[in-house]
Formats: C-alpha cells, structure tokens, sequence
C-alpha cells in the first residue's frame, strides 16, 4: 500500500478549520459584550473641555464662490452677471432696499438666500456688494 499525504492534509485543514469556527461564534457574555463595544466615545459637558471655534460671518467672495456663482456666473435663468454693468443697471435702479429684499426672500427663479440656508442676511447682502463692485 503506497503512504499519501494527502488524507491526513485534508483531516488537518478540517480540524483547524472547525476550530477557528468555533472561537469565533463564541457566544459568552463576556465575547458578545466585546464584539458589541461602540466604536468611539462620548465626553459630556462635565467630562472634557468643550473648544468653540468662533467662525464669525463669510465674506462675500465666499458667499458668492459657494452659492451664487452657479447661477451669476453665466447668467442663468436671467440671472444677472456678476460685475456686468448692463445686467445689473436697472435692478440698482430700483434701490438696494429691493434688491437685498429680493436676494432674501427669493425673487422670480431665484431661491430665498440663493439657496445659502444658513447665510445671515449681512452674507447675502455682502455677497450682493461683490458682485456689483466697481459698477456705478
């Protein structure tokens, strides 16, 4: 009878194979608790030193660059251009007032705030100033 490696390969494999199984459904307390441990912690207020960044209001350059550029950059839906004195001329006719007004609330197929849900209304109306800037 010839002597083959392979039958007691084959019964080792199963061996180790059913071991590694079982270690690793261990359902004791003490694993279940182990496996179930939450991925970070939480510091309430009397544990850790809370750090305020104060972040202060955006410029209107960043307001602009975010939210109004999609729309004031190529003029859609009759937006007026940024810094395109023709576009802008007769809305600055009808006063700043009605302007901020309507960059605010929403005016036509402008959303209210160009869609800068957080923005205060000092960012939009920064925002207005940058793009009109240098027209008369």
């Amino acid at each position: 009878m010839e002597f083959s490696l392979r039958r007691p390969l084959i019964i080792g494999f199963t061996a180790l194979g059913l071991m590694g199984t079982s270690h690793a459904i261990d359902m004791s307390d003490a694993a279940i608790i182990e496996r179930i441990q939450p991925v970070g912690n939480v510091y309430l207020s009397s544990d850790a030193p809370v750090v305020e960044i104060a972040l202060g209001p955006r410029s209107g350059d960043a307001v602009y660059g975010n939210f109004c550029a999609a729309c004031h950059t190529s003029g859609v839906m009759g937006a007026p251009k940024m810094k395109d004195e023709a576009d802008w001329a007769p809305r600055l006719a009808q006063g700043m007032d009605l302007l901020s007004e309507h960059a605010i609330n929403g005016y036509n197929a402008m959303p209210a705030k160009g869609s800068c849900m957080d923005c205060s209304d000092d960012e939009i109306i920064a925002a207005i100033n940058y793009m009109i800037e240098g027209i008369k």
